[in-house]
């Protein structure tokens, strides 16, 4: 993934955190917390409020929620809208069988990507978030 893509998948799990409570989360908050260019974040959220996933309120007061329950956001909507549709790149003639097997193996990488991402939501990222704040036992001999 892009640093752009994981600066907003870090932003959205804060987000995800305090959706129920309805809260507002503001740019610098998040910036701060997580050690994100503040202006960079920026950007990377107004994509999102574009794409219909955040809601924004300006003034004092103001800042980011999401539009959707944690649940109901998932991983292929975020990096479609910040990285788009991954593009095959090929230059030159490559005909041969052994070009042939890696377009496949290409093929195969990218539709196991996409349904892992297009499985995977806000909701079971910050569950994994969660367990791995949770305090680890230790035991003596």
């Amino acid at each position: 993934m892009s640093a752009k893509t994981e600066y907003a998948l870090v932003a959205l799990l804060e987000l995800a955190s305090i959706h129920a409570s309805g809260q507002l989360l503001q740019v610098g908050h998040i910036a701060q917390r997580q050690g994100i260019p503040e202006r960079y974040l920026e950007q990377v959220l107004a994509a999102l409020r574009r794409a219909g996933l955040l809601h924004s309120s300006r003034g004092p007061r103001g800042g980011y929620r999401l539009n959707r329950p944690p649940a109901d956001i998932h991983l292929d909507e975020v990096v479609n809208c910040l990285e788009g549709q991954p593009a095959r790149q090929r230059s030159g003639q490559r005909l041969s069988p052994e070009f042939g097997v890696l377009a496949g193996l290409d093929s195969r990488l990218l539709q196991a990507r996409q349904r892992i991402l297009s499985q995977t939501s806000l909701d079971q990222l910050l569950e994994e978030r969660q367990a791995l704040c949770q305090p680890q036992p230790m035991f003596f001999i």
